[in-house]
């Protein structure tokens, strides 16, 4: 690589000592025998592992409150904030807290370091990579800082850095993934292995831009249905195209290592992580839609009832399996157990014995961790043609592209779970997506997204709130903090009104008040 960085320990050198003679502090603390250089494009992979995510805020984030709230996970301990509205500060910010020291920071430091130099393949990934995580979060808190995110080194010292509304943020959003889809170059060097999402294709990282950008265009098309139009129309016709196949699927495929190489919902779930094995299992929610449906995901996503670490216990017999409603904790279950018929009486009920558990063939540490796949593209087809914008081929043909592609996507998780064509073809027959009426249409597109995205509860939350499917029953536990209400964003962290005041106070005028049930801009009812 031609472009390299001065490492941290300089930089953390001279913020220590900013008031002395820096010069010769340096001096003092170099070491002849110590590389002084980086690779931007290690930094890149690095930057994409942070995106996708260690244990510490995929527990909390993504489980603890996103799969909850969205109802593909249900838990009984209070903890798993989600579940029953409650307010926890540090799951909530668990985030925030790890994306701007980790993900933004890094990748942000990449973006300024290789802008306008040779290395623009690198920028244009890295760029794309920061949006996306940055959209991620302000799909989860609202306002935020985004310009000035991860700018506190480099000489520009943005220690206070300001929150834009997102309104704003959006339209950022939109022109950082249109510069870096364009910024790629054949003639430039390759990213290489180091890629890790793509393995240097820069076609694919286009597709992925463009992808983007129609997920961006559908959230907030409700608020701005013009530009929302026109950003989607643009990026559907745009020469790179979008996603054609699972092989254009935007995933990290994980390894067997350690911390940061592996993935981290798996982390969540794996033995000795908090038996969260055992704890969170499937929605009833989930796992009712699904049987009855007839959904050939049943036995994937689910393992059957019984302990998930000892096969010999194992029922798993599609309709006998039961997912764990929403908002109960380890008393009041028992009377729910019991007024379904699941339980003669509460002194015979046992959680393993009642409820499916998550299979556990979904959280070996080597699983994919995906960004956006080809299936989330085609129910976004789907929608678009049903909103008269400008895409070709039918609704019915997208729907069906979307369904089986989700179907299939579970193979990537283990060979044993592909499905043959008949079984879905026959499921996508029992939809009877064709006589529905548009509306009926719009229902069916949003659950089929919500099941697409299960472990991607971001995402899933996300699209519920602006789509308003599938249609979820709130829970009202004894001390939410909602009114019974599902929340619609999560609330900051509480270092930003100690450490960041002026900005935090100027965001949430704005916003609304800071917390659970306060709507984001584009989620307007």
């Amino acid at each position: 690589m031609k472009n390299k960085f001065i490492a941290a320990v300089l930089t953390s050198c001279m913020l220590v000592f900013s008031a002395c003679d820096n010069d010769k502090l340096l001096e003092l603390n170099e070491n002849p025998n110590a590389s002084l250089e980086i690779d931007f494009d290690y930094l890149l992979s690095y930057g994409m592992l942070k995106v996708s995510g260690e244990r510490y805020e995929s527990w909390r984030g993504n489980f603890i409150y996103s799969s909850t709230m969205i109802q593909h996970f249900a838990h009984l301990g209070t903890y798993w904030s989600g579940d029953k509205y409650l307010y926890n500060t540090s799951y909530s910010a668990a985030l925030w807290d790890a994306n701007y020291p980790g993900a933004i920071k890094t990748l942000t430091h990449v973006v300024d370091q290789t802008e306008g130099t040779e290395d623009v393949n690198t920028y244009a990934a890295a760029l794309i990579m920061r949006t996306f995580a940055l959209h991620r979060m302000t799909d989860l808190y609202g306002a935020l800082p985004y310009n000035q995110a991860g700018r506190g080194l480099d000489g520009q010292e943005n220690w206070f850095p300001a929150y834009e509304q997102q309104d704003e943020i959006y339209s950022l959003i939109i022109s950082d993934l249109k510069e870096a889809r364009d910024a790629f170059s054949a003639d430039a060097d390759g990213l290489g292995v180091q890629d890790l999402i793509y393995g240097g294709d820069i076609t694919q990282w286009q597709k992925f831009a463009n992808s983007l950008l129609m997920r961006v265009a559908l959230r907030m098309s409700n608020v701005d249905p013009t530009t929302a139009k026109s950003v989607f129309e643009e990026a559907y016709n745009h020469s790179a195209g979008t996603f054609e196949s699972l092989n254009d699927n935007a995933k990290i495929e994980h390894t067997t290592g350690q911390g940061i190489n592996r993935n981290g919902n798996s982390e969540v779930f794996a033995d000795g992580n908090g038996g969260e094995y055992a704890a969170a299992k499937p929605s009833a929610t989930l796992v009712n839609w699904m049987k009855e449906n007839d959904d050939p995901r049943l036995m994937i996503i689910v393992g059957g009832i019984g302990n998930p670490l000892d096969a010999t216990t194992w029922n798993t017999t599609p309709e006998d399996q039961e997912g764990m409603p929403n908002g109960y904790d380890s008393e009041t279950i028992t009377t729910k157990a019991v007024a379904d018929g699941l339980v003669a009486s509460a002194d015979d009920f046992v959680r393993d014995d009642v409820y499916s558990f998550l299979n556990p063939d979904l959280y070996d540490y080597d699983d994919p961790m995906f960004f956006q796949t080809y299936a989330e593209t085609e129910f976004m087809l789907a929608e678009a043609i049903l909103k008269g914008w400008s895409v070709s081929g039918t609704v019915e043909e997208h729907f069906t592209n979307g369904v089986t592609a989700a179907l299939a996507n579970w193979e990537a998780y283990d060979a044993g779970f592909a499905l043959d064509a008949a079984t879905i073809d026959a499921y996508i027959t029992g939809l009877d997506f064709a006589s529905a009426s548009d509306e009926g249409k719009l229902e069916l597109i949003g659950e089929q997204y919500w099941a697409a995205t299960f472990f991607n509860h971001y995402e899933a939350y996300a699209n519920w709130r602006r789509l308003g499917y599938p249609t979820l029953t709130p829970t009202n536990y004894s001390s939410n903090v909602t009114g019974g209400t599902i929340p619609r964003r999560l609330i900051y962290p509480t270092g930003e009104q100690s450490g960041n005041p002026d900005n935090y106070a100027a965001a949430i005028a704005e916003q609304g008040a800071d917390l659970l049930t306060t709507r984001l801009w584009w989620d307007v009812e």
